[in-house]
């Protein structure tokens, strides 16, 4: 939402907001001259000419309440998404369950290292792009897909990238079926002379493919895919580096700031799409090579008492266990999990994987579930989260609030260790909070390295 009200007040486009919670987002808007509320209220719609919503904002919410009594129109996020995609002479769109936001940030830095000039829509914060969007003169716009409430069905793209198909959004989708056929739907979409970009290890993306009459490229680590890594090797920090070769021929070296296997795919699916655009391939390496990660991706947020303090966004079981096998390979004494689990519906549906996903670490530390979207069932809880990691040997406990979280952190942590916060709530906001009682107590900011 953030990123579409930038590029719309870019466009001239008079905007006020409003969230529930103040963030660095709503204080990085107002200093952009956007006007944002805390708090929804019926106030806040007096004067608009168009609603825009998430789906995170009910039906029922008093702003869209008083929307629909004064006649004002509604649309959801991804509409205005699409319809804004619709002027470009190339929309690329990139789906998955895990990934998207790496795999759509590579791209846009070897789209702005080729001089493509590109519009980019990221869900998550860029430092290449000064944040989540960029407003460009080039043909190509660039955003992720959501796969969420079919939100991607509303975008129109001439290049569809998908990272993997995997369980997630079980809220919405009855099984992992039902999600590999909304993805099929989603590349459906893509027209007889555009191009669809997947990956070619994955069994239910490669059944997918086979469904598609527009032009097909694969990426993997097996040798049958179209763009394709060998003689892979990972350094002690686990960064990966790698040749690429496209259908038999050998098109350079990536070298990886990132680390995990994830990201070499990552970065394959960014070097095919690349691929197929014809863009220079020695700026496709040396881009892939300079990718420093976007925001809240293995994040380093801090450092308090000796203690490294890390933030990645990963919310259900496996995209846990990719950034704790990250983090287990950083220099380290222990390694601490702090989860934030995500919607009641989640942890329900995936609550077996909840039980083991922190094994990598030495302690896990659960906050309260993050109800987003959703009311408490009252038949879920922190709680049962713990007592399944205890039964399975892990070493974890219950801290309900962040105030809780970090004072239990401060009382047990020591030199050498390393925190790492996870979730797509406002866990990202625990670091934030430490760093700044942190400031408040040494009189000024700590470094970052």
């Amino acid at each position: 939402m953030s990123g579409l009200a930038k590029i719309l007040h870019e466009k001239g486009y008079r905007l006020t907001g409003s969230d529930n919670l103040e963030t660095y987002t709503t204080k990085a808007l107002r200093k952009s001259g956007i006007p944002v509320t805390i708090g929804h209220y019926k106030e806040n719609v007096q004067d608009a000419d168009l609603i825009v919503y998430t789906i995170a904002v009910s039906a029922d919410n008093e702003e869209r309440v008083e929307a629909r009594r004064l006649g004002i129109p509604e649309i959801e996020r991804a509409q205005l998404l699409g319809q804004m995609m619709d002027g470009s002479p190339t929309a690329i769109a990139v789906c998955g369950t895990h990934g998207k936001t790496t795999t759509t940030a590579m791209l846009a830095q070897i789209l702005i290292a080729d001089h493509c000039d590109p519009s980019i829509h990221i869900g998550g914060s860029f430092d290449m792009i000064g944040g989540n969007v960029r407003t460009g003169k080039g043909d190509i716009f660039l955003t992720e897909a959501c796969e969420f409430n079919l939100s991607f069905m509303h975008l129109r793209p001439d290049v569809a990238m998908i990272t993997n198909i995997d369980e997630d959004h079980l809220d919405f989708y009855r099984d992992i079926d039902h999600i590999q056929s909304a993805f099929g739907d989603f590349l459906s979409l893509v027209p007889d002379g555009g191009t669809v970009i997947g990956n070619g290890d994955d069994a239910r993306v490669v059944d997918l493919f086979k469904t598609l009459a527009c032009k097909r490229l694969t990426f993997g680590l097996n040798p049958s895919c179209d763009v394709h890594a060998v003689n892979i090797t990972y350094n002690e920090l686990g960064h990966g580096a790698f040749d690429l070769i496209f259908r038999g021929e050998t098109l350079g070296r990536v070298v990886l700031l990132v680390g995990g296997t994830f990201n070499v795919y990552n970065a394959l699916a960014a070097a095919a799409c690349a691929v197929s655009l014809g863009l220079d391939i020695q700026t496709v390496c040396e881009a892939l090579s300079a990718f420093k990660g976007a925001g809240r991706r293995f994040e380093l947020t801090g450092i308090i008492d000796g203690v490294k303090l890390y933030h990645d966004y990963g919310h259900n079981p496996a995209e846990m266990e990719n950034a704790l096998s990250i983090a287990r390979l950083q220099p380290h004494n222990r390694l601490w999990a702090v989860m934030q689990p995500h919607t009641y519906s989640r942890v329900k549906k995936m609550l077996p994987r909840y039980f083991t996903c922190t094994q990598a670490a030495d302690i896990t530390l659960v906050t309260d579930i993050y109800a987003a979207r959703e009311k408490d069932p009252g038949d879920i809880s922190a709680e049962q989260i713990v007592d399944g990691m205890i039964k399975n040997g892990v070493r974890a406990f219950h801290t309900p609030t962040f105030d809780d979280t970090e004072a239990y952190l401060r009382d047990h942590w020591q030199p050498g260790d390393l925190v790492l916060t996870m979730g797509c709530g406002n866990i990202n906001q625990l670091n934030e909070q430490m760093n700044e009682h942190e400031e408040n107590n040494q009189g000024g900011p700590r470094h970052a390295e």
